[in-house]
């Protein structure tokens, strides 16, 4: 890994000649340290090139995990496709909660949005069969609650489920992006100072 203070055109390109694998200039942040560290640890051989880790690459990698979004509604599914796919998510949507279950199986996702009031089979049953299914591994998929009509006790209600998180509906984007973030590996700290947090709700309801 190149540490340097003084980056010039073409430097990259020497790089990758002389077979480095992360380029990054001074002044670092510890969030792209850490995250360039995690990314060269995580190759293995191969025959083709292997891709220089910069800051670049670091930003335009930071934010595609793969979220699973459980909601029946269909409104509501493509706002929240929307939204999330703009902050740089990967997508995919589950109308109920048999086919989250379903999803979780077939494919590998790095967090759950799960809506509580799902018909069928609702959020706390589609969690509680979730972590019954990963008792005896080393799974634990973070898992997000979503509720409208919020009362008193939800919650906690929601976190002695075995949900990570909560967030009550009209959602707003702040306090999504940061339960969900605040969940992921690697996204504790940002890479980049981004466009100031939005408050209004993803809904107007008027």
């Amino acid at each position: 890994m190149m540490l340097t203070s003084a980056g010039h055109v073409g430097d990259a390109v020497r790089c990758r000649e002389l077979g480095i694998s992360a380029y990054l200039v001074k002044p670092i942040r510890q969030g792209e340290l850490l995250s360039s560290i995690r990314q060269i640890l995580r190759k293995t051989p191969e025959l083709k090139p292997v891709p220089l880790v910069t800051r670049h690459t670091l930003r335009e990698s930071q934010n595609r995990a793969r979220i699973l979004l459980a909601e029946d509604n269909a409104v509501n599914q493509t706002l929240a496709v929307r939204l999330l796919e703009k902050r740089g998510y990967v997508v995919s949507v589950a109308g109920d909660g048999h086919t989250a279950v379903a999803a979780l199986e077939k494919d590998a996702f790095d967090l759950v949005l799960m809506d509580i009031q799902m018909p069928g089979m609702d959020g706390f049953e589609t969690t509680s069969l979730i972590r019954k299914k990963e008792e005896g591994t080393s799974r634990h998929i973070p898992i997000i609650a979503m509720t409208a009509h919020a009362l008193k006790g939800d919650q906690e209600r929601c976190l002695a489920a075995g949900m990570d998180g909560y967030v009550s509906k009209p959602i707003r984007t702040s306090e999504l992006f940061s339960a969900i973030e605040g969940l992921l590996p690697n996204k504790g700290s940002t890479l980049t100072d981004g466009p100031a947090n939005l408050t209004e709700p993803i809904v107007n309801r008027a």
